[in-house]
């Protein structure tokens, strides 16, 4: 059998990972993944749930935005995931599997939430990193783009709109767009979030 190297790169990702306090914290609580712990403080700093609201979450697997939402808006709220991958069952969550990019599934998804008033479309979605940002960061704008229309399609007034984003080339452009849609618009940099890392999140209301 033929051994794949592995890159110093992700043996340095992969070093850090074990060593990292959230991913433990995480498998400490039975939390799907250290990603719950950068939207919780996003939303300690700028209360994003309410009871009763609902969701969208893109990018959603394997579900700890869609598990940390659910702990926030109760039973009379509802949460609408969707990823390509697959993605196991939550309680009062709603899954959609499915490349958004495809129409066939982006006009299942808005014919699902159709009669839906949408209070908040959050995405976490990220393409499969190559290490290489000529590439890396363009297929990250194009889901940027994607959520944005999503949200340009289905958020309500008032509306909250989360978008993760990599910072590089043609990420101001795009930051531009969102200050022309929304009142609101801020970077969050939560903790959570590796210091050396490109990753930021976008937070617009409307």
């Amino acid at each position: 059998m033929t051994s794949v190297k592995k890159s110093k790169s992700s043996i340095r990702w992969l070093s850090e990972h074990i060593k990292d306090r959230y991913v433990k914290e995480a498998k400490r609580n039975k939390i799907r993944s250290r990603a719950w712990f950068k939207l919780e403080q996003i939303d300690r700093s700028n209360t994003l749930f309410y009871s009763g609201m609902n969701v969208i979450d893109l990018g959603a697997s394997p579900g700890s935005w869609s598990q940390y939402a659910s702990s926030q808006i109760g039973n009379k709220g509802r949460i609408i995931a969707c990823d390509i991958l697959p993605f196991q069952p939550i309680s009062g969550v709603n899954f959609i599997q499915g490349d958004l990019q495809q129409k066939k599934t982006f006009n299942i998804f808005l014919k699902y939430i159709k009669n839906i008033h949408v209070h908040m479309v959050m995405s976490d979605m990220a393409p499969n990193m190559t290490g290489h940002s000529s590439i890396d960061l363009p297929s990250s704008i194009i889901l940027c783009q994607l959520a944005l229309k999503i949200s340009n399609y289905v958020l309500s007034k008032k509306g909250t709109f989360l978008v993760k984003a990599f910072q590089g080339d043609g990420f101001n452009e795009f930051y531009k767009e969102i200050k022309m849609l929304f009142s609101k618009v801020k970077i969050c940099k939560p903790k959570t979030s590796r210091s050396r890392s490109r990753e930021i999140f976008i937070l617009a209301i409307r």
